[in-house]
């Protein structure tokens, strides 16, 4: 019996023992993964053109050090909603074209605001510059927590009144940025005949129904361009 015993007390540690080596291989292996994709960029022969997306979450950033680490553009966060601004908009857009990117222009569209008042913030910021890449429309708020009900209907036109208004004031179409959640409940990217913009992370997003013109493939991206994280982006193969 004590023979017994002790073989079981030992098939116990065995089995103990194994089961520290796999939860510290696991653990191992998620820092691998997690600090890889904090380190990782789309392969530059599938995608030759990309950039960043950057806005006041990145904070301070360095644009000829972001230029260094293979960033063509940046898309700046400008406005958002009736109101909102993003204050280093203006700062960020000279320092990005000193450092030999090319620049665009994100609106964080809100469907509880009117599209005038939107558009009317979103050129109050934006420059009438033949040099600016299309302007993009971040669609990822529902209408579900408006404090007036808007139909779904009413968002629908009530974007395509606010993209016309801002492709009159920029001379370009419009690039939709939208996310998995917006095009689940409305559907804009077959309503909507714009280049679209997706996000998906390290893997292409398939919530479309039709191919995308950007992807934002990894919104961990660090270097020491940044104080925060940068969403790293990519132009269609």
């Amino acid at each position: 019996m004590a023979r017994r015993r002790g073989y079981a007390a030992g098939g116990t540690q065995w089995r103990l023992r194994f089961a520290a080596i796999l939860l510290l291989a696991g653990l191992l292996g998620g820092v691998w993964g997690w600090w890889h994709l904090r380190h990782w960029t789309p392969d530059r022969g599938a995608y030759p053109v990309q950039g960043v997306e950057v806005g006041t979450i990145e904070g301070a950033v360095d644009w000829p050090a972001i230029k260094a680490v293979g960033a063509d553009f940046a898309y700046l966060d400008a406005s958002a909603s009736a109101f909102a601004r993003d204050p280093a908009f203006v700062k960020n857009l000279e320092d990005a074209r000193a450092a030999g990117l090319q620049v665009g222009a994100v609106h964080l569209y809100d469907p509880c605001q009117p599209a005038e008042r939107q558009a009317a913030n979103f050129v109050t910021v934006i420059p009438r510059d033949a040099r600016m890449l299309p302007p993009a429309v971040d669609l990822d708020r529902l209408a579900d927590d408006c404090p007036v009900k808007v139909s779904d209907a009413k968002v629908e036109s009530e974007l395509m009144t606010f993209l016309n208004q801002i492709e009159t004031h920029t001379g370009k179409a419009v690039m939709l940025k939208v996310s998995r959640r917006f095009e689940a409940r409305y559907h804009v990217a077959m309503a909507i005949d714009r280049n679209l913009w997706v996000s998906g992370e390290r893997f292409e997003p398939e919530y479309t129904a039709r191919p995308w013109t950007l992807w934002t493939a990894n919104t961990y991206f660090v270097t020491d361009a940044a104080e925060e994280p940068l969403r790293w982006v990519v132009v269609e193969k």
